[in-house]
């Protein structure tokens, strides 16, 4: 990383804060209002008690009798004390008439019904209760201390109970840590009718022994709801609700939680509701949010409130779909009051609010032990954690050497970049691993809190003015106490803090991370993941040549992401990176960045054609929640949208110190594992005001708009384009090439390859395992697979010659017609494209993990200097390395790489997008929109054959240019693609920045031919200016007159064809 640069702002007022130039209100139900934000009062509740009335237990006395009974005959504790333990139990452990009413007295079994049916098993039962917490208490007598310590747990899979002995306003960093336990093994899993409800109480009195100790005790229930199957959208209480909690819920509570439930259900996030107590300095919060969307919540929560000195007499939670947690907040002693390391509650309670929001990011931080022991603030472990994920990615730990290296090889020569790009992998790995990195941070939590200080100075916006009650620190006085330090300051203050070299780079980072960020939504009053926007100037120009316009990190408890961009205007898919093992999600985790770079780097050489640069977004999801693809998405989108309007709700989107001072948006499409999310982004987008919703996501349904790429085929017709050009340049007949493909029947690109193609199919590889046919796979059987988007496990295999196999993953030691055994099928299927067994002369990879062919397996595909496979059309992203690419051409293949071949999908996506920016909404929805009968509109229909049109004529024009090329200068293919992608960029960049664009006659007649005929006569070409972006346009401009002269003179065309070429354009436009 470079270094920091010197001074940052000073922490802004709102009416000082730095806004974004020309941004659109961003309407957001205003259902909360967040107490600290200034708008409203909390409400206040005049019902007296928990909000819960328990029906009361006629039963009870003579139950306590029967106890008592029990416990006597048992004999282990004495006589005298029998009725005074279980007094104690029954009237000093705050526990309701509910849990007696409920629970069993002795060893007989009582059953109960699950939602599905089936039965419960037993309830536990309250003598061993009352023995254990007995037991416990001679156990204390035993100790040299005296100390009282009660710890029982009993679980079984409906329901558990867990006593602990606890001081008030205190998180215990030893001991059963039972909140955890509660977390792991009930509530994060529920869902559904596998669902928990938790009940805690506190006993009224402190224990014997003094030590300020009582007890806590949890009752874990699994649900049984009133209605196990409501409809998505249900909020009514009496239908979701849980049936002993609609027993016990006043009137009032049942409508504070229907009301919050609404309020979540429109929403992304969590809802927090905070209430007055009539006659009490206690408080009342309620937080709900989607089930599975903030693990571990339950357990830090109690961290959160002890840290302000307060304590909860009650928690109740129950869910269906959604969890609502009920929390009441007092002072843990009375003298808190006047304990000056604790604000008063009626200040922190605000401070707690807005910080629920940053749990619910991260509920379990990796300094989490910091904060339970109050050593650091939330604010300031949650920060330590998002630097560190940020210094594993960008940590400049390569060294001298490397940059030796760098500048004794050719970075321009595609074989030695590979080379250096593998090497940096490999320092990168061996030299600071995240646990190393982890360790480092750990041991300077005071240099955290300084180096938070001064991020929290720059990004955090006074909303109540000196007034406000959120502060950059937890407490009033540590703010007044601690100083704000300089760059300067802070550079001294590590060099002389830390121990060795290597402990300075990693808290430098820290330093950078905060000069790097331009804008991010940490303090934001709601959100769901934590996003940050860069200036990516901190990396290094020897390992990134290519400079990036724009970063944003995402992180969540579920997952990490970026999305890069190498123009202001730029377009990529977004997709979802999943692991099958935590060293998968290691390996995958260390090349994350990286490869999002080089998918982002690919893009801009594929949008040669096109007005938008190259972008990608890559999600990570972390290996213990490989399940929440869609949880992970959502918040991926909702956070980086933060950062993009404007708020207008406050306490729910606050102000953001805005650093980059432009309007910024961004076009996604879908990529691996996020085609089904498309639409859910678009509505989103509208939901939350975007003025550019329409065009944010390419690739959704067409009841929105979208042209869907598989359903027409638009990457699958640039890469046949490639496949046909071969054909015809060496007047191959396709019927008898014997073809290989990756990436089966079941995906895009794949099945409809297969429908398109006409070659004799030899092998089929997807990700069911492989098909071989060396005689020919039955082409009707093929098809049918391609149309119902199957994979090849559903071959019928008595459809296959005599010569013919399938082995999928699944299977092993599979004896082959040839005698040969495969051992695992796995491996067989990993590995089938570099087997060489069966001939083929066309490799179309059309699915498949990045460099799938590196330089070392190229080897295994080349036979005495010749490749195996004379022709190759790389239609998946990064399959073949450029180094391997290079050496399979030198051996005398004819190969088309990936940023030639499959940019079909880009031009579809953004002609969709130029027709959402080109109509209005009306007209939108009219022309481009299926309705609700599944008919489409006509312009729908013919604009979208026009797509397709353009995509097989600038995929043809770039064949012929690069064929032409090579027949001229012999130069690899590979190359070529790359020389013409960046001769047309440059050339792009260079007329955009000219007078050219400020010649209006120029400026239609290029744009006529440029923009979509269909567009211009239903819209015209003067509304079309009126409508989209002039940066947009301009980037229309410069893009079309660049690849048509490029793909027209060459390469290397001399400053003499251009001009020619644009005088003619010039005669033109006058012409006109």
């Amino acid at each position: 990383m470079a270094s920091a640069p010197k001074e940052g702002p000073a922490n802004k007022l709102l009416e000082q804060v730095i806004r974004t130039p020309g941004r659109q209100p961003s309407p957001q139900p205003t259902h909360l209002s967040v107490p600290g934000s200034g708008t409203t009062t909390p409400r206040i509740l005049h019902e007296k008690g928990s909000g819960y009335v328990a029906p009361k237990f006629e039963g009870k006395e003579q139950q306590m009798e029967m106890v008592m009974d029990q416990v006597e005959d048992k004999g282990f504790i004495p006589p005298e004390f029998v009725e005074s333990e279980t007094k104690w139990f029954y009237n000093e452990l705050g526990i309701d008439d509910m849990y007696f009413s409920t629970e069993t007295v002795e060893a007989y079994e009582t059953t109960l019904v699950n939602c599905d049916g089936s039965d419960a098993n037993q309830t536990p039962r309250i003598v061993n209760h009352i023995h254990s917490l007995y037991a416990a208490k001679v156990a204390a007598y035993a100790r040299d201390d005296k100390q009282l310590e009660i710890r029982l747990d009993k679980e079984a899979e409906d329901h558990a109970v867990y006593i602990d002995t606890s001081k008030p306003g205190i998180s215990s960093v030893e001991g059963p840590k039972y909140e955890q336990r509660i977390d792991e093994k009930y509530l994060n899993g529920s869902m559904g009718c596998n669902s928990y409800r938790v009940e805690t109480f506190r006993s009224s009195s402190n224990l014997p022994g003094g030590q300020s100790q009582q007890l806590r005790c949890y009752f874990v229930y699994q649900c049984d709801f009133a209605n196990p199957n409501p409809g998505e959208k249900e909020t009514q209480v009496d239908k979701i609700g849980e049936k002993r909690f609609l027993q016990k819920a006043t009137t009032n509570t049942k409508e504070i939680y229907g009301s919050v439930l609404q309020s979540a259900v429109a929403r992304t996030g969590p809802v927090i509701e905070y209430f007055e107590i009539e006659g009490s300095r206690e408080k009342r919060l309620v937080l709900a949010y989607k089930q599975g969307s903030a693990m571990g919540i339950f357990s830090a929560l109690s961290d959160l409130y002890h840290y302000y000195g307060l304590t909860s007499s009650r928690k109740y939670q129950f869910s269906n779909g959604y969890t609502v947690m009920s929390l009441y907040l007092r002072p843990a002693s009375q003298t808190n009051t006047a304990n000056q390391r604790f604000p008063p509650i009626e200040a922190s309670i605000h401070q707690i609010i807005k910080e629920i929001s940053l749990l619910y990011c991260i509920p379990q931080n990796k300094f989490q032990a910091h904060f339970a022991s109050g050593r650091l603030s939330l604010q300031e472990t949650i920060y330590a954690h998002c630097v560190w994920v940020f210094v594993g990615h960008f940590l400049n730990r390569l060294g001298s050497e490397y940059a030796t290296l760098l500048s004794v090889l050719d970075t321009s020569n595609s074989v030695h970049a590979e080379l250096l790009s593998k090497l940096k992998r490999r320092l990168r790995t061996e030299t600071f691993t995240s646990d190393y990195i982890l360790e480092i941070i750990h041991q300077y939590p005071d240099l955290i809190h300084s180096l938070y200080l001064a991020f929290a100075n720059t990004h955090y916006v006074q909303t109540r003015g000196e007034h406000d009650d959120f502060l950059p620190t937890l407490s009033y006085l540590r703010l007044q106490i601690d100083k704000v330090l300089s760059d300067e300051e802070l550079s001294d203050m590590i060099n002389k803090t830390v121990v060795n070299e290597h402990h300075g780079m990693v808290m430098t980072a820290f330093r950078i991370f905060n000069h790097s960020v331009l804008k991010t939504n940490f303090y934001t009053p709601t959100k769901v993941a934590l996003s940050f926007r860069f200036d990516p100037v901190f990396l290094p120009p020897e390992e990134y040549a290519q400079p990036l316009y724009g970063m944003f990190l995402v992180i969540s408890s579920e997952f990490r992401g970026f999305h890069l961009r190498f123009r202001d205007i730029a377009r990529g898919g977004i997709r979802i990176v999943k692991s099958r093992s935590r060293e998968a999600y290691a390996i995958n985790a260390r090349s994350l960045f990286d490869e999002n770079y080089n998918l982002a780097n690919t893009q801009q050489r594929k949008n040669k054609d096109i007005p938008e640069g190259g972008s990608k977004g890559v999600i990570l999801l972390d290996f213990r929640h490989q399940d929440k693809s869609r949880i992970a998405f959502e918040k991926y989108i909702d956070s980086i949208m933060d950062l993009l309007l404007p708020p207008s709700s406050p306490g729910i989107k606050d102000p953001i110190v805005d650093l980059h001072g432009k309007q910024e948006i961004l076009f996604m499409g879908p990529d691996e594992n996020t085609a089904d999310l498309v639409d859910w982004a678009t509505e989103h987008a509208r939901v939350r005001g975007a003025p550019w919703w329409k065009s944010f996501f390419t690739g959704k349904s067409p009841k929105l708009g979208g042209i869907p790429h598989d359903a027409y085929g638009m990457t699958t017709l640039s890469v046949r384009e490639y496949v046909l050009g071969i054909y015809r340049k060496l007047n191959l007949d396709p019927s008898k090439v014997r073809k290989l493909q990756t990436g089966g029947p079941d995906g895009d690109l794949g099945s409809n390859e297969i429908i398109l193609g006409n070659e004799q199919y030899t092998a089929v590889v997807d990700g069911a395992g492989v098909l071989v046919d060396p005689n020919g796979i039955d082409r009707e059987e093929l098809v049918r697979l391609a149309k119902k988007r199957v994979m090849i496990s559903q071959f019928d295999t008595s459809k296959l010659s005599p010569d013919g196999y399938r082995v999928l993953v699944e299977e092993n030691n599979v004896r082959l017609p040839s005698g040969e055994i495969v051992h695992n099928g796995m491996i067989f299927r990993n590995t089938f494209h570099l087997r060489g067994t069966v001939q083929f002369d066309l490799f179309v990879p059309c699915g498949g993990r990045p460099e799938s062919i590196d330089l070392s397996t190229a080897a295994k595909l080349i036979d005495g200097g010749k490749c195996k496979i004379p022709y190759i059309v790389e239609g998946a992203n990064l399959f073949i390395t450029q180094d391997a690419k290079l050496r399979l051409e030198k051996a005398g293949c004819i190969l088309y790489k990936d940023a030639s071949a499959n940019k079909g999908g880009v031009t579809s996506s953004s002609l969709e997008v130029l027709a959402s920016l080109s109509f209005d909404d009306e007209g939108f929805i009219q022309n481009m929109c299926i309705r609700p009968d599944g008919t489409a509109p006509d312009f729908y229909n013919d604009y979208v054959k026009q797509v397709q049109q353009t995509i097989k004529t600038n995929a043809a024009l770039e064949f012929e240019a690069i064929w032409r090329e090579h027949q001229a200068t012999d130069e690899p293919r590979s190359i070529l693609s790359d020389k013409l992608s960046m001769a047309i960029t440059k050339l792009d960049e260079e007329l955009q920045e000219t007078e050219l664009w400020d010649n209006i006659n120029l400026r239609k007649s290029v744009l006529s031919d440029a923009l979509p005929s269909l567009l211009l006569e239903k819209i015209g070409l003067d509304t079309i200016l009126e409508r989209v972006p002039e940066n947009y346009l301009r980037s229309i401009f410069g893009s079309y007159l660049a690849s048509r002269f490029v793909y027209e003179h060459g390469i290397s065309a001399s400053q003499f064809a251009f001009f020619a070429f644009m005088n003619k354009r010039m005669k033109m436009a006058g012409a006109q």
